[in-house]
């Protein structure tokens, strides 16, 4: 592969979109796990996506980086790290979004917030949003932002009015807890708090530097350059719900999960604060003496799968990253966000979520994947605008940390 960096919209369009397909289609493997609490499972599916994915990519792609993470300031890790315990909060807090929403609508809501402040909150904290707004390629590119979150909000009302026609029974039977209200206050800290994740990208951005040196140095694609950033981040994130998990294993009695081949038929599952999507039925609901049974191969294969399919979401960001210009990094969240978005939209057509509402709300729902693909193909064109720019003597700085004495 080439090395180098070279931007190119369409490939950074491309990456970022699979990332987002692979971020709405995580929880489908969940769907098939039986007889384990949403701690044994999540746990288990995030020590797969915070720990053994991201170092088994770093290691595979990138030759000893290890050293690019070594060498990293104690600051910047640090930084790095506490970006990820915070955005782990908007993880934990994520399924139980889903949990009062729908698949569907509680990623329209939360990711939300997430694409507004991840988005704009970095060039804001910068000083380079002056900038964005004196730039034609600024403007197209912050015009993109705000028809992104336009789409949001339609998909919101979409939710609202879901919300209004369905009856209690149809909106139990595909959504178990549907509550409006919880929902929207839950999606609201899950998505300010995940915002945390491109907050410690950014603080990464020394590590990113690094990584692309050792790829330069070795013939190799700088594509991959983001990649030891995610090792230290991650592990942010598997604190806090590590932290989380072991707590409710104490309370719901449940850290045997993890072994025990069996369970009593009549023996009610103990439904945890923060139900996840693949939410099972209290064990025993069936009678039947199968239900004794516990598929521990099957559980560990489906978690682990989850947990792989996750990481691939930033797997791929960090690849698009590479394919946008330097000053238009920044909205390479909102591509990621719409994206998933979009996708997840499209499976909660596919899990029947929106069963039983009006063609008002069905229009709705497809005016606001429309209005977020049109988003994205608008920041694409900004993005190729600045590509096509030539960069001036004094360039705009991209790579400006969250604290500011670590700017470069």
């Amino acid at each position: 592969m080439q090395t180098g960096d070279s931007s190119n919209w369409i490939e950074a369009v491309a990456l970022h979109w699979t990332g987002g397909l692979a971020s709405a289609s995580f929880y489908l493997p969940f769907r098939w796990v039986r007889k384990w609490n949403w701690e044994t499972y999540w746990l288990v599916g995030g020590f797969f996506s915070w720990i053994i994915a991201p170092i088994f990519f770093a290691w595979l792609l990138v030759p000893n980086f290890w050293h690019a993470i070594s060498g990293a300031d104690m600051h910047v890790l640090l930084w790095t790290y506490a970006f990820g315990v915070l955005w782990g909060m908007g993880g934990l807090t994520f399924g139980l979004t889903m949990r009062y929403l729908g698949i569907g609508l509680g990623m329209a809501i939360a990711l939300s917030y997430c694409a507004a402040f991840g988005t704009l909150a970095v060039p804001i904290h910068n000083g380079t949003f002056g900038k964005l707004l004196t730039e034609h390629w600024g403007q197209v590119i912050l015009l993109g932002v705000l028809v992104c979150l336009s789409g949001i909000a339609i998909s919101g009302w979409a939710g609202w009015q879901k919300e209004r026609e369905l009856p209690e029974e149809q909106k139990q039977k595909v959504v178990k807890e549907f509550n409006f209200t919880k929902g929207i206050l839950v999606a609201t800290f899950s998505g300010i708090m995940s915002a945390c994740f491109n907050f410690g990208l950014t603080s990464a951005t020394p590590i990113v530097h690094a990584s692309k040196t050792i790829l330069e140095n070795s013939h190799r694609s700088v594509i991959w350059d983001g990649l030891p950033s995610l090792v230290i981040l991650l592990w942010g994130g598997f604190t806090t719900n590590f932290v989380w998990c072991l707590i409710l294993h104490f309370k719901n009695k449940s850290g045997k999960q993890y072994v025990a081949p069996a369970v009593e038929a009549d023996a009610d599952r103990i439904v945890a604060g923060l139900e996840g999507p693949g939410y099972t039925a209290p064990l025993g609901a069936g009678g039947n003496s199968d239900l004794q049974r516990v598929p521990l191969l099957g559980n560990y294969a489906f978690s682990a799968a989850a947990g792989v399919i996750w990481y691939f979401q930033f797997f791929f960001y960090t690849m698009g990253q590479t394919k946008m210009p330097k000053a238009g990094k920044f909205s390479g969240w909102t591509l990621h966000m719409a994206s998933i978005i979009i996708f997840a939209t499209l499976w909660g057509v596919v899990l029947h979520e929106w069963k039983g509402t009006s063609k008002k709300t069905h229009w709705l729902i497809t005016a606001g994947v429309a209005t977020l693909v049109f988003s994205t193909l608008i920041v694409g064109a900004g993005n190729y605008l600045k590509s096509k720019q030539k960069q001036p003597a004094n360039k705009l700085a991209h790579a400006a940390l969250v604290v500011p004495h670590h700017a470069t």
